[in-house]
């Protein structure tokens, strides 16, 4: 296979402020617009007879520079031939584990040239012997191969400076080497140009000087080859009018009067894989939340508030948005469909439904003489002909050093959750429990129920380890369904110690047709899809309100918690290497986007122990996208981080010990009065539930309101919720607890604490932290040690320059300057070889909280 050709380079991302007039000199490099190509173009037509002598020496000049082109290309093709040969003839390491290949920042991927070593971390377990044949080495790149060193001529003195990855100045050997790298000037697009913004600093400005770079940040190696692989793909609002035409073809068809499209899969998962994006491809609505409901004349999107804006914008003019939980709107889907159809009937994926909400749904269309339709085939996959194939990504194991219990136990539990549960029989009988009337198994469709219960993990969904099966445990059998593609030696071998016989994925349909347990009523959670409901029938199934998998799995064990104290603090280690590098370049002048600052974010997770790849995609907002709750920035249409509103980046890692969660608000200017009240009303709620004490059985919605309170006073609030569970290398969020749930919380369960505020059109802002429940000792100890409180395990400074320091109580104060000095004790002994991050780490734990009034004149003087 010929080595496919080179991507076209990334455009920059970062520039630094300069009001220099622009001069054209000659230049090996000449970076012209198309204006300037005209003009000098005119000049030689009026010239050429003055200039006949000139013209040969010109037409000998680029007769040269064909030649140099052409060897150009010649090297970059055989460069481009031997990395080629490389891919064909290396082999996997049999004792590593690869991702699917992406190199995109959004997206959950590890390798050998990724998995770099963070030795200042002082954990003494490593990854277990995994093994993969599939694996791809990829050589690191030199310098001189990255071609990142170019001459630009748009100022009076040429100067020599990184394109567009802002680095400032190369270290003298670095530089030497970039001078010797071959020209790529014929082959680079126009430079990219910042928008208009405002800046800070004066007319007269001039470009800041280069200084030697103090963490190495230069993107050499697989980080420039992750860079320049990144193609994004010109993102264009979908025309959707064929595709729904052919839909309704098919609702004729079947006489249906609407159609709806959730955004699920048959394993009822927040995120799902790209074969499953069927309302995306349908609405051209991207958001992880939605559904797309199609009558024969219309089309509507029905959506929460967090994507109300991101609809608009996506949608085309076949489309309606209905905004979700708006005020004196419906509450949801359900509630909007259930309002508009009278003898209707409404056709829907079985698979994609839950049992709960069919079973709502059905009761509710019943008064309104409607009924759901169930059709055969999913009308998404008959009209979408270039649909994605399922991963064939293999299955591997979560070792017991990561996950504290061996899966064995976890299945007896489950079996003895069984054998407690009473026979299904009516309350009035009396009469003894026939065998048909017991419970003898349970059928377990949650993704991350499976993979954790049998400690495995996969890579068939972004952001998720997880892998596409069934799994079900009866008294004496269990059976995984699951493509075989997927299984290695090593996880046959442990499939078969644990007694798992395992089937084809698709045969669980036949399985549940044949009832090939035997006689005897199957457990299902009511998040099951409908399909399985309906195979089953009511008489062979009962449905429970609660899964017993996600309620053991959401108490960590010891290991997992100490797992997750561990990443929490790798993952700190590289937010606050990357907050010392982002201050560091935005107070040199250079203009940041938000895609940029993300993906410098990831490169620092890349860096950390048993990082496996983001836990979901990026969210880094400055200006009105911060206002914007689940905004991710693409490379072409990333805005520049500005000086007068707050940025704020919501990440985090996946790790083979926890999953991590982090955001923080930064301002790199002077905040306004009401940014600086907002942020301050927005601190004291996450302080509040930091702080909270509360007794055994309290729920997590009734810690809500403490989140909320200080914003109420100044009539101020958000409209997500104030926090959810979290996995150990599982999903980001995880039930059944959170702010918004009636269930207790209990010792050992995680959540997140992030409080936020929202000014449409302008700018928003958020802080969230990690919470692990724990017991505490009170004073009084009334009714014995049953009170409970939080341990944070998120370490990363929260930045005090937008705080008013009038508005926090005694108590408020003491909690934020505790923080940032536990974080200075905690990641000071891990940042010893980055001096930038150390000094930005002790001035944020020694610094003062807001910022000193405007003195006369309205001369501001700030002291970092």
């Amino acid at each position: 296979m010929p080595p496919p050709p080179p991507p076209p380079p990334p455009p920059p991302m970062c520039f630094p402020f300069t009001n220099r007039s622009r001069t054209r000199e000659s230049s090996p490099l000449m970076v012209r617009t198309d204006s300037e190509k005209s003009y000098a173009s005119s000049q030689r037509s009026e010239n050429r007879s003055n200039r006949s002598e000139k013209s040969d020496n010109n037409s000998h000049r680029s007769s040269q520079k064909s030649d140099n082109h052409s060897n150009r290309l010649s090297q970059k093709s055989d460069n481009h031939s031997n990395r080629s040969k490389r891919s064909r003839n290396s082999t996997g390491s049999p004792n590593k584990l690869v991702r699917s290949g992406s190199y995109s920042t959004t997206r959950t991927l590890a390798s050998d040239v990724e998995k770099l070593s963070f030795d200042s971390d002082s954990e003494v377990y490593d990854l277990p012997t995994l093994a993969d044949d599939s694996r791809i080495k990829l050589s690191p790149l030199s310098r001189s191969d990255s071609k990142s060193g170019l001459t630009r001529v748009d100022s009076k003195k040429s100067t020599k400076w990184g394109y567009g990855w802002g680095l400032g100045k190369a270290k003298e050997r670095e530089r030497d080497m970039l001078e010797r790298s071959p020209s790529v000037d014929s082959e680079r697009p126009p430079l990219y140009k910042s928008p208009t913004r405002t800046s800070s600093r004066s007319s007269g400005s001039k470009r800041p000087p280069f200084y030697s770079n103090d963490s190495g940040s230069t993107l050499v190696g697989s980080a420039y080859e992750r860079k320049i692989n990144d193609v994004e793909s010109i993102k264009e609002k979908v025309d959707t009018a064929e595709r729904l035409e052919e839909i309704r073809k098919l609702m004729a068809k079947e006489k249906l009067d609407y159609y709806v499209v959730p955004s699920e899969d048959p394993h009822q998962s927040e995120y799902v894989a790209a074969s499953d994006k069927r309302r995306a491809w349908i609405s051209g609505f991207t958001g992880s939340a939605g559904q797309a409901i199609i009558s024969k004349t219309a089309a509507y999107l029905v959506t929460d508030s967090r994507y109300w804006l991101q609809a608009r914008d996506e949608l085309d003019s076949n489309w309606h948005l209905i905004p979700g939980g708006a005020v004196d709107g419906p509450k949801d889907w359900i509630d909007w469909l259930v309002d508009r159809v009278k003898d209707s009937k409404i056709g829907i994926d079985a698979r994609m439904i839950s049992h709960e909400k069919a079973t709502l749904f059905n009761t509710q269309l019943n008064h309104k003489n409607s009924k759901l339709v169930y059709p055969p085939q999913n009308f998404i996959d008959m009209v979408w002909k270039d649909k994605p194939l399922r991963s064939k990504e293999p299955v591997f194991i979560q070792s017991l050093e990561f996950t504290g219990r061996e899966a064995s136990t976890k299945i007896a539990e489950v079996r003895a959750w069984i054998q407690a549960q009473p026979p299904a029989v009516p309350s009035y009988s009396k009469a003894t429990p026939t065998p048909a009337q017991m419970h003898i198994g349970t059928l377990i469709s949650s993704l991350s129920s499976i993979a954790w219960l049998l400690n495995l993990r996969g890579s068939d969904i972004p952001f998720n380890p997880l892998f596409y099966a069934y799994l079900f445990i009866s008294l004496d059998r269990a059976v995984l369904f699951l493509d075989p593609a997927k299984l290695t030696d090593e996880v046959e071998d442990h499939l078969r110690a644990l007694n798992v016989e395992r089937k084809e994925y698709n045969d669980i349909w036949a399985f549940l047709r044949r009832r090939e347990w035997g006689e005897g009523k199957v457990l299902i959670s009511t998040e099951t899809s409908y399909a399985i409901s309906l195979m089953l029938t009511h008489f062979r199934y009962t449905a429970v309100t609660s899964s017993f998998v996600d309620n053991i799995k959401a108490i960590k064990n010891e290991v997992e918690l100490e797992g997750l104290r561990r990443a929490y603090l790798r993952d700190g280690v590289a937010y606050v290497k990357w907050l010392a590098w982002l201050e560091h370049k935005i107070q040199q002048g250079y203009d940041i986007t938000e895609y940029e600052a993300a993906w410098r974010l990831t490169e620092y997770r890349r860096q950390n122990k048993h990082y496996w790849g983001l836990a979901y995609e990026n969210i880094s907002a400055s200006g009105p996208n911060a206002a914007l709750p689940h905004y991710s920035p693409t490379k072409s249409g990333a805005r520049m981080i500005d000086r007068d509103t707050p940025y704020l980046n919501d990440s985090g890692g996946q790790y083979r010990d926890g999953t991590c969660d982090t955001t923080r608000t930064i301002h790199f200017g002077r905040p306004s009065v009401d940014q600086s009240e907002a942020y301050t009303r927005v601190l004291q709620g996450h302080i509040a539930i930091d702080s909270a004490v509360f007794p055994e059985g309290t729920t997590g919605s009734q810690l809500d309101v403490l989140a909320r309170r200080a914003l109420w006073k100044d009539g101020l609030n958000y409209m997500h919720g104030t926090g959810h569970g979290f996995g150990s290398f599982l999903n980001v969020h995880e039930g059944p607890h959170g702010f918004s749930s009636s269930v207790a919380l209990v010792p050992g369960h995680v959540i997140t604490n992030e409080p936020g505020f929202y000014l449409e059109g302008r700018w928003g802002m958020r802080i969230e932290s990690a919470l692990a429940i724990r017991r505490v000792k009170t004073k009084g100890e009334f009714n014995g040690d049953v009170w409970l409180g939080f341990e944070r395990l998120t370490c990363v400074p929260i930045q005090t320059r937008m705080v008013k320091e009038s508005m926090l109580t005694k108590e408020e104060k003491q909690w934020l300057k505790d923080h940032n000095k536990k974080c200075l004790e905690r990641l000071e002994p891990l940042l010893k070889d980055d001096k930038r991050a150390l000094k930005w780490l002790k001035r944020e734990s020694d610094r003062g909280i807001g910022l000193a009034a405007p003195g006369p004149g309205g001369i501001t003087i700030d002291w970092d």
